[in-house]
């Protein structure tokens, strides 16, 4: 009785795994092969991790400037993109190629013909710059026209927001806070709302890695969105496959989110007290990272992963592609999706965002390169 018993429990785990084995697989993409959209006029940007100088993590949020590289808004001004540019980002699970190196900011001006990168000084007597290990990245234009970063870090595997004042003639940014939170275990992007007030995305319920990886691999679905402002902070949406990049209708009336292992992009209507409540969702047949909102049209555009497999077991003999979608009228009933860009590794690993401006796009990357497109 004992060993059929043992054999009874022994044949129940084995199907459990297999199952859940085979919804993982699914999760990730894992069989899918990467149909090649090329375009035409396309180069990696300078001074953005090529192979000869290493792996780099390259998160962009656009801001606008009216003046050469001065971010203020103004949707007539000219145009930037301020980035959150490390050197093999260090997050459980993703392979880290140079984890000693500290991130950056960098900014570039979209406006020049062959844009090139210029790195922001960051100086604040409580910063540490040694162990800033940015991920998301949102900016926040005060009334007086003062531009705030407001950055994910990953501090020894914690996880903070970082918050900067851009110095206008010094190209500098001027660290003011570090933010924690209970609620802020697992942070992966944000978008602000205020200079110290952001929704934000934890793509885990588990701190502890080995936690975080049954949490993946069974699909719990227990990440979740957070308000954060310095008097209220909670939980406004949640049940979540791994909630990812976190994005802003251009009237401030929408909040879009991206279930990255859910292959699904979310839109919820926001409120006066910052609640919000789910209007749709829209299927997609890829891992979907960050979303970026043009701000003129409203489209979304988005980094994809086509194989998530290649994303979390990397292989440099075998890379992870790349993938960007644009959406147009995602409030519609019948919203339209089109593969923009799409390549097998050849090119750039692992696409994580996409944003236009003008015709051009910009694609950063999980693993190195950045990649600049005219559409």
């Amino acid at each position: 009785m004992a060993k059929l018993l043992v054999l009874t429990l022994l044949g129940l785990g084995l199907a459990f795994f297999r199952d859940h084995r085979s919804s993982y697989l699914a999760r990730m993409n894992a069989s899918r092969e990467v149909k090649s959209v090329e375009l035409p006029n396309c180069k990696l940007i300078k001074g953005i991790g090529l192979y000869s100088c290493g792996y780099t993590e390259l998160l962009c949020s656009l801001v606008f400037h009216c003046d050469n590289l001065s971010p203020v808004s103004s949707r007539t001004a000219s145009h930037s993109s301020v980035c959150s540019l490390k050197n093999g980002l260090r997050y459980p699970g993703v392979k880290s190629f140079e984890p000693d190196k500290p991130g950056k900011i960098l900014l570039m001006d979209m406006n020049e013909e062959d844009p090139t990168v210029l790195e922001l000084k960051m100086t604040g007597s409580n910063f540490d710059a040694s162990s800033f290990n940015p991920h998301g990245i949102s900016t926040f234009t005060d009334e007086d026209n003062t531009v705030y970063l407001l950055v994910v870090s990953h501090p020894d595997f914690k996880s903070t927001v970082e918050l900067f004042k851009f110095q206008e003639e010094e190209k500098s940014l001027l660290h003011l806070k570090t933010i924690r939170h209970e609620l802020l275990p697992n942070l992966n992007d944000l978008v602000a709302v205020g200079r110290e007030h952001f929704y934000a995305t934890n793509d885990h319920y588990f701190v502890d890695q080995y936690l975080r990886s049954w949490e993946l691999y069974l699909g719990l679905a227990w990440s979740n969105v957070v308000y954060y402002s310095p008097d209220d902070v909670r939980v406004v949406a949640s049940g979540f496959d791994f909630a990812n990049g976190i994005s802003m209708s251009p009237d401030r009336k929408y909040v879009y989110i991206a279930e990255l292992l859910a292959h699904k992009i979310h839109v919820y209507e926001k409120h006066a007290n910052w609640t919000l409540t789910p209007l749709k969702s829209l299927d997609c047949d890829t891992l979907v990272d960050n979303i970026s909102v043009d701000p003129v049209t409203g489209d979304l555009w988005v980094g994809c992963h086509p194989n998530g497999m290649k994303i979390f077991s990397y292989d440099p003999e075998n890379p992870p592609g790349s993938e960007v979608l644009q959406i147009q009228n995602i409030l519609a009933e019948d919203p339209k999706v089109t593969v923009v860009y799409a390549e097998d590794g050849k090119v750039l690993h692992g696409s994580t965002v996409a944003s236009v401006y003008k015709g051009k796009m910009l694609v950063g990357t999980v693993f190195q390169k950045a990649l600049y497109c005219e559409l």
